[in-house]
């Protein structure tokens, strides 16, 4: 069973043109994890370039475009920020990026024959995004962790401010989005005026 932190952000990339498949997660306290346990969702933008890479470590909105496949884990500890000892001393933040885990990603999309090979590889790979709430914003805090994720494997980060920003710059007070209660919430705040554009200050003064 989802999250409600997961749905967020899938809905966040469904808005921004990705195909999505959200992975079915079991609360069963008995056993280890299943490899596809570990990943939270696998994304697909069709129209995004085959080989784009995005600019910098730290995605914003802009970057959507030029990713084509990725694999996105959510750490939604919103209460904390991301240290340098924080990721030293939870290994577990990157069980998605073992080998047998990114394998399995590779089964969740029928891929077109432009990202196949002669020899049958899917040619580029998986954009590995962690999303988290933060990052330090001061160094050295700031630059050891990131040195840290990219040493793991983790090819870049989103944050929830970043994806929740977004979300409320897209959602319509005209149109209504019945299917999705995150987007119908949005919407009816920004109809009372109880979210402000464009600094998106929640209950404005």
């Amino acid at each position: 069973m989802a999250g409600f932190d997961e749905n967020i952000v899938r809905e966040y990339f469904e808005l921004n043109g990705f195909f999505v498949r959200q992975l079915r997660k079991y609360l069963v306290q008995s056993r280890k994890k299943r490899a596809d346990e570990e990943i939270d969702l696998v994304v697909y933008n069709p129209n995004a370039p085959i080989d784009g890479v995005p600019a910098g470590f730290q995605l914003f909105s802009a970057d959507m475009a030029k990713i084509r496949r990725a694999i996105v884990v959510v750490k939604a500890w919103h209460t904390s920020r991301f240290t340098p000892a924080m990721l030293k001393s939870s290994s577990r933040v990157f069980d998605f990026l073992k080998k047998e885990v990114l394998n399995k990603a590779e089964t969740y999309f029928s891929f077109d024959e432009s990202e196949v090979d002669p020899e049958g590889v899917r040619s580029g790979g998986f954009t590995k995004i962690l999303v988290l709430p933060s990052l330090p914003t001061s160094d050295p805090q700031r630059t050891e962790s990131i040195e840290l994720l990219k040493e793991q494997g983790v090819d870049c980060i989103i944050t929830f401010s970043t994806i929740l920003e977004n979300l409320l710059r897209n959602v319509e007070v005209n149109h209504s989005y019945q299917k999705s209660d995150l987007l119908q919430m949005m919407r009816i705040l920004k109809i009372y005026d109880m979210v402000k554009e464009p600094q998106m200050n929640l209950f404005g003064e």
